[in-house]
C-alpha cells in the first residue's frame, strides 16, 4: 500500500478531533514513502501547522465553506467534467465497479467520485497504475489547486502535492467556473438546489474499462469542452 495516497486522502477529508489527532502519524507517512520532494514537504508541513494550531470548529468551517458550499471547488471529480448531465451517472457506476473489482467496496452514501475515496482506491494499487489512473484527473487536481490558491488557503498544498503525483496536466475549460462561482451562501445554496444524479439504468459496463473511464474523466478535453458518450477516443 502506498500511504501518500492514504494520507493525501484523510488529509482532504472531513476535519475530525481523531483526523487531528493523527496528524503526526499522517506526516510521518507522506515523508517516509519518499513521493513527494522536500518543497511540497515543506509546504504541507504549513498545513499540518495550521490544522494542529487552529480550533476544531474553525477547521470545519473552513472545509464547508471551501468544499461543501462551493461548487468550483468539490470534491466530487466528476462534478467539474459532468456537472449534473447523464453522463455524469453512468461514469459513477464505472468507477464504483472498478473499485470492487480491486475489493474496495464503498460505504452506504459514498459517491465514487469523492476525491478521498478515489486516494484511498489509488492507495492500494501498484504505483505506476495508481499514477495512470490519477493523471486521467490531473487537469481537475491542476484546477482545483489553482483555485485553492487564489484564496490562499493551506489547503493548497495538499492540492500541490497530489499533483506532482498525477503529472501534467492539460488546459481544459471545467463545468464550474470559479470565476462565476457565487460567494454569498444564500447564492451558493440556491446552486445546489438541483435535480439529484441518478445512476441507471444506463448502457452496459463492458468490463468498465479503464479507457471507459479515462474518456469520463477528460471529458471535456474533447469536442470544445462538450462530452459525448462512449464511441470517443481520447
Amino acid at each position: 500500500m502506498m500511504k501518500t495516497f492514504k494520507a493525501l486522502s484523510a488529509l482532504l477529508s472531513y476535519p475530525t478531533l481523531a483526523l487531528k489527532a493523527a496528524l503526526p502519524d499522517i506526516r510521518a507517512a507522506l515523508e517516509g514513502d519518499g513521493l513527494l520532494d522536500e518543497k511540497r514537504l515543506a509546504d504541507l508541513g504549513r498545513l499540518f501547522g495550521w490544522m494542529a494550531e487552529t480550533g476544531m470548529y474553525d477547521i470545519e468551517e473552513t472545509y464547508v465553506l471551501l468544499f461543501d458550499r462551493s461548487r468550483a471547488l468539490s470534491l466530487n471529480l466528476f462534478e467539474h467534467v459532468h456537472g449534473e448531465s447523464r453522463d455524469r451517472g453512468q461514469a459513477m457506476v464505472d468507477l464504483k465497479a472498478l473499485y470492487e473489482r480491486h475489493g474496495l467496496h464503498m460505504a452506504q452514501g459514498e459517491l465514487p467520485d469523492y476525491l478521498p475515496l478515489f486516494l484511498e482506491f489509488l492507495s492500494i494499487l501498484p504505483l505506476d497504475e495508481a499514477r495512470a489512473h490519477l493523471g486521467d484527473a490531473a487537469h481537475i487536481v491542476a484546477a482545483l489547486h489553482e483555485r485553492l490558491e487564489k484564496r490562499q488557503t493551506p489547503y493548497a498544498a495538499a492540492f500541490a502535492a497530489i499533483s506532482d503525483l498525477a503529472g501534467e496536466a492539460s488546459p481544459v475549460e471545467l463545468v464550474a467556473d470559479d470565476a462565476a462561482a457565487p460567494d454569498d451562501l444564500a447564492a451558493l445554496d440556491a446552486a445546489w438546489e438541483e435535480a439529484a444524479v441518478t445512476f441507471g439504468p444506463g448502457e452496459a459496463l463492458d468490463g468498465c474499462s479503464s479507457d471507459r473511464l479515462k474518456i469520463r474523466l477528460r471529458a471535456h478535453q474533447r469536442n470544445g469542452g462538450t462530452a459525448s458518450g462512449d464511441n470517443a477516443h481520447v
